[in-house]
This record gives structure tokens, sequence and C-alpha cells, in this order.
């Protein structure tokens, strides 16, 4: 007979507010990350804090904010009126504890519900928080969310504020690393929603004169302009959009509060549903609405008394209601553009028949491939049941309310060992497999009929569910698995030609990624040790006594199962496709898939180089 487990008051336990939030990081964060994702959580504790600076902005004090990364060490200094001084220990370290739970000052926070900066304090390993204020000033410095010290009231001539000063700590984001490119992605957002705020990053100033119309012009080059970008701006929102000539699908920055709601939600819907109406109604025409929308790139910035987000890192808005005496978001939001997008179309004809031409344009297109787009589907739909190609995992993108949503990957892989090896390997509830079936087509210079002709761009397409747009996309993170070599880079450039031709916005939203795959591995009969360079082998070589034994990976399909799960868990490393600011999509794919130019054989010769030695040297 088995016996009872006794369940008494000395079976429950209550975690202090630390323990919690160290035990359960992603319910605060998201996901934790090495820094190569622009949703990992270094930059999620980087945000929280500076919303709390954006918030005195808001306010009415402190115009400038400092910011600086180095060593993996983050300071944030900013000029506004410091938390109060006998509260610093508090803000920081105590549950509900903040200044935002009374909504008179705080009305349209971002960072409402005060667990922010408490997350960053228990998250790290060193955390202070300095506060200026009134003439006098504190500093209170942590440890893993432990106060270790705390300075008395002292007399000061420094300019009034608050100072956070934290180092997120390795045993919880392991091996990481921050991109400047993400940082300054998110300070560029920032000085977007807040003209007349200023943010130094690094001693560089970031600053910005026509909010969300510098966005666009940031994201889309010049020579794309369908017509000149529609900026609109009311006492609670802000409007810009164009339509792109070259781009297919819709593209939305969306903003709630000044937080970027990667996700849409409510505000983003409302925005899509006004833009087809006023259109349909300024043109006197029932058009379709994908054809209204079909390649619109536009921002919306909104701001909601006491906003409701769907999860913690307040990617979706879940708010049906402005707050106050306002109407609900989508009457809101539906009132402005009808009134303020029609007049803007009767005093610019010359725009108002460039959207006109767009809108025809795209109805002509859609015609052209309905018939062709109807006989995909239905392969698609087949081959979902019996497709060989994908081995699916059980929790996508959508599911915003499971833990892991955000982790939740594809790896797109050549060949079938290469692709049995990750499949054996993988994590069954976050990661899904895609197979390739040798080269995928060059698409450059072709339309968007041979996503729905070429089999697997269409099941790829359809894997990723991402034909209407990236509202839906099933997985955060869309990673090529090629082969270290030639071929595999090859494979690698003709995939990343696919997205930046038919769906830039993947790339554009950071969810695209190459998987860096160890080239060597290095062991004695004690330890082994996977080496992704030349450097890291011949440090391992020097770290390990005796003899060691060293095997050259020369495919994905030559790493057993056992030793794969070591590359794609915990220590998974990423290398984000990024685009160029400078460069537009159309001559990067010119450069890279056009003709073959002096300048192109230079750059893949010296691309190249290093990657042949190693194969010629082994």
């Amino acid at each position: 007979m088995s016996q009872e487990t006794k369940y008494t008051e000395d079976n429950i336990r209550s975690l202090d507010w630390k323990e919690h939030i160290r035990m359960r990081p992603g319910m605060y964060i998201g996901k934790l990350g090495d820094g190569s994702s622009q949703d990992d959580g270094i930059y999620i504790l980087i945000k929280e804090v500076i919303d709390n600076s954006i918030d005195e902005f808001v306010m009415g004090t402190g115009k400038t904010i400092e910011i600086s990364v180095k060593d993996e060490v983050v300071k944030i200094r900013d000029y506004g009126r410091g938390v109060p001084l006998g509260k610093v220990v508090d803000v920081v370290s105590k549950m509900n504890t903040g200044g935002k739970y009374d909504s008179r000052a705080f009305k349209k926070s971002v960072g409402l519900n005060g667990v922010g900066t408490k997350a960053v304090n228990a998250l790290s390993s060193n955390f202070s928080i300095q506060s200026i204020r009134d003439g006098q000033t504190t500093t209170a410095e942590f440890e893993k969310g432990e106060l270790i010290h705390q300075t008395p009231l002292e007399a000061t001539t420094i300019r009034r504020g608050t100072r956070v000063i934290f180092h997120p700590d390795p045993s919880i984001f392991v091996n990481y690393k921050f991109r400047s490119e993400y940082v300054i992605k998110m300070i560029k957002n920032y000085v977007y929603l807040n003209p007349g705020l200023t943010i130094v990053f690094n001693g560089e100033k970031f600053i910005s004169e026509n909010g969300l119309k510098d966005l666009l012009e940031e994201n889309i080059h010049e020579d794309t302009l369908a017509y000149p970008i529609i900026h609109l701006r009311g006492d609670d929102i802000e409007i810009a959009m164009t339509h792109s000539k070259t781009q297919y699908s819709e593209e939305y920055h969306s903003f709630v509060n000044g937080q970027h709601t990667t996700q849409g939600g409510t505000h983003q819907n409302a925005f899509r549903e006004a833009v087809v109406k006023t259109i349909r109604e300024f043109f006197g025409k029932n058009f379709e609405a994908s054809d209204v929308r079909k390649s619109i790139v536009s921002a919306i910035a909104i701001k909601v008394m006491e906003p409701v987000f769907e999860s913690q890192t307040k990617t979706k808005l879940g708010s049906t209601e402005m707050g106050g005496d306002l109407p609900t978001v989508r009457t809101y939001i539906n009132d402005f553009v009808k009134t303020n997008l029609d007049n803007y179309l009767h005093k610019n004809p010359t725009t108002a028949e460039a959207i006109q031409r767009k809108v025809m344009q795209a109805e002509k297109e859609r015609k052209e491939l309905s018939g062709i787009r109807k006989i995909a589907r239905e392969r698609a739909k087949k081959a979902s049941v019996h497709n060989k190609k994908l081995r699916d995992c059980r929790i996508h993108l959508a599911d915003s309310k499971k833990e892991g949503h955000l982790d939740t990957s594809l790896f797109i892989t050549e060949g079938d060992s290469a692709s049995g090896s990750i499949t054996k390997s993988r994590n069954v509830n976050t990661q899904a497999v895609f197979s390739l079936k040798g080269k995928p087509l060059n698409c450059y210079g072709l339309t968007k009929k041979i996503v729905y002709e070429n089999e697997e761009f269409n099941l790829l397409q359809a894997a990723l569910n991402i034909e209407d747009g990236i509202e839906n996309l099933r997985y955060n993170n869309v990673i090529i698995a090629t082969d270290a070599d030639v071929d595999g880079m090859h494979i690698r450039l003709l995939l990343i030609t696919f997205f930046l031709q038919f769906f830039p916005e993947v790339i554009k939203e950071g969810h695209l990624y190459i998987l860096d795959t160890p080239l060597f591995r290095v062991r004695n009969k004690k330890e082994t040790i996977y080496c992704y360079s030349e450097e890291e082998k011949q440090a391992a070589i020097e770290k390990l006594t005796g003899k060691a034994e060293i095997t050259r990976f020369k495919g994905l399909g030559e790493i057993s199962p056992d030793e794969f799960q070591h590359f794609i868990g915990d220590n998974i490393r990423l290398d984000p496709v990024m685009l160029d600011k400078e460069q537009s999509i159309e001559s990067m794919l010119e450069f890279y898939m056009g003709k073959n130019t002096p300048d192109r054989q230079d750059f893949i010769i010296d691309n190249l180089k290093y990657e042949l030695d190693i194969i010629e040297e082994n």
C-alpha cells in the first residue's frame, strides 16, 4: 500500500517578491534570451527603467535622458523630479508600491503597475538607484534584489533626477550580449513618440521633430514611396501612412502611451478598419479591404487612460475604452481617421489619385492571382495534413497567454539528415522544423505569383501563416539553419532573398535569424568543448590538458541529435538578419542577387575567404 503524503501548513511556502521574480522571470520580462533578439529580456530591463524616465518627461520634467551600455552594465540618468527620498528603497523592492496608482498624477503612464524596476532589481547581480531631489540625495545598492547599503541623506548641488545602474545577472541571462542596434531602435521609438525629448546613448544624441513621420522615413526608402507620407495629429492620437511601390504586404508600427505594441491590438485593428472605410467613402466605391491595405506602411500612436495589455511585456493592447469621458478605442480612431484623412484627401488631390491607382493596381493583381491562389491554398491545406516538410510545435506566437510563446521558433533546414537531427533534439513545445528539398528558387525580380506556383515557397508561406501580412505569424523566431559551407551560404542568401522580396516585414520586425552551429568539437577524456570559430578552437586546445581530439563538422547532418540539443537549447546562438537603413531593399537585392558586378565579386571573395580557409585546412 502506498504511503499517503502529508499535506499540512508546513507544505505551504510563500516566496518573497524577489524570489518569485527570479524563479519565474518569464512572467515579468517575457523570454530570457542572450540578446540576439530584440524582445530578449535584457532589452525589456532597459525599457522598464526608461519607461519611468519617459513618464517624468510626459509630466513636464526632464527633457533629456542619458543612457550608457558598457561591459554589459547599463546606466540610465534622467532629470525628472527624482524619486521621493523616503521611498527610494520601496519603489524598487516592494510590490504594489509606486506613484502611478494615483491616476491623477500619471493618467497616461507607460509603467502602470509598479512591477518594472522591481523586476530589473531582482534580475540584476548589482543594482543601484540614486535620487536627487530638493537639494538632497541618497543612493540604495542591491545584489539580486537584496538591499546591501543605503547612503544617508546628504546635501547636493547636482541637478535633480534619478540615476539607475544595473548589471543583468549572468546566472539568469546566460552568455548575453547587448546589441546596440536594438537599443538604438528602442530609443528612436521613444523620441518619435515624444517630440522635444532628447536621449543620449553612449554619447550619440537622438531627437525627433516630426514624430511618426520620421519613423516611417526611417523605415521606408524615399524612392519606394507611392506618395508623400500623410501625417495627422490629434489630442490623444497621431497617425502617419503611405503606400510602398514595391512591398506586397501591410506594415504597421503601433504604440500605446509610448509603448511599442509589436503584436498590435484593439487600436491597430481599429486603424486598419478606419482606413478602409474612409477610402471607400471618399471614392464612393466598395473596394475590397485587402486591396486598400495592400502595401500600406503606417504608424499609429494613441494615449489611453489605464490601458489593459494582454501580457506584462505590453506587446498587445486589450483595452476597448479610451478612458474618462472619451468613446471606445474603435469609435475614437474611426472618427479621427474619417474626419482628418478625408479632409487631407480633399486638400491633396494628387495623393488621392495615387491612392486610387494603388488600390486599383492591387485589385488587378488580386484578380490575376485569384485562380492560382485557390489552387495553392488547397495544395497547402492537403499538404498540411501529411506535411513531411513541416514538423510543427505545440505553442505558437498567437498563444500570447502561454508562457514560452515568445520562444516559439521555426528552423528552416536543408536536406533530411539536418532536419532529422534537429527534429530529434528539438523542444516539441516551442520548436518546429521545415525541411527544404535542395536549393530554393532564386526569386529575385519575380512577382508574387511565384510564391503560389512554387510548392516549397507556398508551403513555407502557409507554415508561417504570412500570406496576408505578419499579424498572424505563427513563430516569433524564423531561423535559417544551413551548413557552414559555400552551398549552405548560398541557400541562406536565397532564403533571405525570398523574405526581402515578398515579406520584408519579417526582417524589419526582427523575426529572421541565422543559426550559429559549431565548426569544431574539441575533447579529451574528461571534457568536450564546442567551438564556433578558429579562435575558440585554439582556446579550447590550450584549455584541455593532454592530446585533444579535434573534429570539424562539415554539415549539420554530421552532428548527432544528442549533441544538437546543446546548440538549439538554452545556449542557442543566433545571428539576427538586419536591414541597413542606408540601403533600400531593392538596392540590397540588386547587389546580392542581380548581375555579377565587380563590387559583389569582391564582397563575396572577402566574406567567403575565412570559411574556405577553415574548410581547406580541415
